[in-house]
């Protein structure tokens, strides 16, 4: 049996408990309120969507998720990139913050992150790369676990590809020079974490406190639980 060398972690309801389906509202809210004055809430809204969309759809591997988003977003905008930059780059600097409470810890995780650190495991972030590194950045730290040494990050300024495609799973390997059965998949969502990564051969850990259950799902993850679960089995 080929010893994992290697932890990937999901971020959202996976090291963090944070629903998507509830910050995506208030992270609208902040952002359309620092550009209103340039761009109406509702076409900055739908257009956000749309160039998301679009990202994670592409599957070229010599553009990075954050050159899909722009060539898609700017145009359709109708407001140049030299104007609107800055203001989400000011935007993550000094109005991201106001949604940390939106995230809470889960007080397992830190545990086990620094366990997996101590007994030499490689520790990679993969979640979904469609934010910029330091919105994903504050979030690891306002989950208490942004001051590790993390192998990788995954963001979209980093990555060509998005979850549920395996190729976002492969060129993660490439980059940290694993082969598959060295490397473990942990994340909450069957669908984007563990369906693609046993599709290349991972390893993976199902956590499935927030998952909810589907009969159709055609294939099961090698280990499931609790975020403390997944604690136990590195211990033994």
């Amino acid at each position: 049996m080929t010893a994992i060398k290697a932890i990937l972690f999901d971020l959202d309801d996976t090291l963090i408990a944070s629903d998507m389906k509830t910050f995506l509202p208030h992270y609208f809210r902040a952002l359309t309120a620092k550009l209103a004055h340039l761009v109406p809430p509702q076409k900055l809204i739908d257009q956000l969507l749309h160039s998301t969309s679009a990202m994670m759809a592409d599957d070229h591997p010599s553009k990075t998720n954050q050159q899909v988003f722009f060539e898609n977003f700017f145009p359709r905008i109708g407001i140049g990139r030299e104007i609107l930059s800055p203001l989400f780059d000011d935007f993550y600097q000094h109005d991201f913050g106001q949604l940390r409470d939106l995230t809470q810890v889960k007080p397992e995780a830190r545990e086990i992150v620094s366990g997996l650190f101590a007994r030499g495991y490689e520790v990679i972030i993969a979640t979904q790369p469609v934010f910029p590194l330091t919105a994903i950045r504050q979030r690891l730290e306002w989950g208490g676990v942004g001051d590790f040494p993390y192998r990788l990050i995954t963001s979209y300024e980093n990555r060509h590809f998005s979850k549920p495609s395996i190729s976002y799973f492969r060129e993660i390997l490439r980059l940290i020079g694993r082969q598959p059965p060295e490397c473990l998949m942990v994340g909450n969502d069957f669908d984007h974490d563990i369906l693609p990564a046993t599709k290349i051969g991972m390893k993976t850990f199902w956590v499935t406190e927030a998952a909810p259950q589907n009969p159709e799902w055609p294939a099961e993850a090698d280990y499931s639980g609790t975020l403390s679960d997944l604690g136990r089995l590195v211990e033994s």
